[in-house]
């Protein structure tokens, strides 16, 4: 089997899905997506073509539990550069944990923060 992407798609758990989806519009300066049903709530990031990776914020007391140090650790699309968004984090209500680091001259930047739910999520940028 050969991947196009490795993810195809991701869900980060909240407890407040209001409070997460308020945090997450206020760092990318997007407007995400509802889409409930009687099992789960989610909103989705949005993206230009669905067969592309996606993925959302999601809450379903039963099914997921935020957490700053266990489990995956997703890595979000922060292009052009890392630190517009990094400049967003405190003031949405969220913590860096890891500032600004260049990985390489050609793999870019990356950093972690902790957003409102108590996530540990990272943010990656490509050079241009």
């Amino acid at each position: 089997m050969t991947f196009t992407n490795a993810i195809s798609w991701f869900e980060i758990p909240t407890t407040d899905i209001d409070r997460a989806q308020k945090f997450y519009e206020t760092i990318f300066d997007i407007q995400m997506i509802p889409m409930d049903n009687p099992h789960i709530q989610m909103r989705l990031f949005p993206i230009e073509n669905p067969v592309n990776v996606g993925g959302s914020i999601t809450f379903n007391n039963d099914f997921y539990k935020p957490s700053p140090t266990e489990g995956p650790l997703v890595y979000l699309n922060a292009n052009p550069d890392v630190q517009l968004i990094l400049d967003r984090i405190e003031s949405a209500g969220g913590n860096i944990i890891v500032p600004k680091t260049q990985i390489s001259p050609e793999y870019g930047y990356m950093a972690i923060f902790i957003d409102s739910e108590g996530n540990r999520v990272g943010l990656h940028a490509v050079p241009q």
